[in-house]
Order: C-alpha cells, then sequence, then structure tokens
C-alpha cells in the first residue's frame, strides 16, 4: 500500500446529496481489504451504521459522479451493485468493525483530512460574509454618488442651441 496523504484523501472525497462522502471501494483500498469484505463487515454491523452514516447510491448519482470524476470511474469499475458511501461520521465507525492498526491509522488520517476541510469551508464562510458587509457598504455609497450627480445635473444649464460644438466636422 502506498503512503496515504491527506492529498490522496481529499481526490476521493466527494459531494452527494449535500455530504462529503467516500465510497466503499476507495475507503477499502486505503484498508487493504476487499471491498467486499468491507461491505460485509458494515451489513453485520449494521446498528452502526444507520442512514445518518452511510448510503447506498442511485444509478443516476453514479451516472452523475462517473462524469464528473476520473477518480470515481476507477473505483466502481466492473461492479455489480451500487456503491455505498460513507460520511465522516461512518467511516469513524468503520475502524471499530475492521479493527486492525491499518484500519485505525488510515481512520485517523481521514478524519484529520475531513477537520482540515472544515476549517477551509469555515474560512470561505467567513470571507463571503465580509464580502457581502462590503457589497452592502458599497450600495450605500453608489446610490448617494448618484443622487448627487443627479442633483448636479438639474444644476447644471442646459447647452444653448445657438453655441457652436468643440471638436472636428
Amino acid at each position: 500500500m502506498s503512503e496515504i496523504t491527506s492529498k490522496r484523501i481529499e481526490k476521493i472525497i466527494y459531494v452527494v446529496r449535500g455530504q462529503k462522502v467516500m465510497v466503499d471501494a476507495d475507503l477499502a483500498e486505503l484498508y487493504g481489504v476487499e471491498t467486499k469484505y468491507l461491505n460485509r463487515q458494515v451489513k453485520r454491523n449494521g446498528q452502526r451504521f444507520p442512514s445518518e452514516f452511510m448510503f447506498q447510491l442511485s444509478k443516476e448519482e453514479v451516472k452523475d459522479l462517473r462524469c464528473q470524476f476520473v477518480t470515481f470511474k476507477e473505483s466502481i469499475k466492473g461492479r455489480k451493485y451500487l456503491p455505498f458511501v460513507f460520511n465522516e461520521y461512518g467511516i469513524a465507525m468503520l475502524s471499530g468493525v475492521l479493527n486492525s492498526e491499518q484500519a485505525i491509522s488510515v481512520n485517523i488520517g481521514i478524519v484529520k483530512t475531513f477537520i482540515r476541510l472544515r476549517k477551509y469551508l469555515e474560512s470561505d464562510e467567513l470571507l463571503v460574509d465580509r464580502v457581502e458587509q462590503l457589497e452592502k457598504g458599497t450600495d450605500k455609497l453608489f446610490r448617494i454618488v448618484f443622487e448627487k450627480l443627479d442633483n448636479v445635473e438639474n444644476k447644471v444649464p442646459l447647452l444653448r442651441k445657438g453655441r457652436n460644438k468643440i471638436g472636428l466636422k
């Protein structure tokens, strides 16, 4: 197994149904087990995996992800069944059901990656809020400027018809 880095993990995190998730086949590869073994362990321990932690993709979701991501195409190649995906909480539960040193270390890396992504999103939200506040302030300023221009325009006398215009004829 090659070294598991945050960059590698980030490449196999997808957004489905508004959640950041990982596909069972990608997780199985990271844990060093077969996908069918991972799914069998999940089914045996079903009480640990409520629908808020994992779900099975629909045909439409698979098709959509297949079109968007090359890495997703690789993770579902040659499958008979629709893949399961796990969110951050489901992934945390996997280390308990797989119960190996590799599963524990992989889970730590994945959870750290999810935490880092959450911090990025929070900083982006703060940036969006600041831009919105700036826009509100500039809207007020532009309104004031346009009102002043309207007042100036009303006070300036119109050009007299008999006057010569400046410029080339």
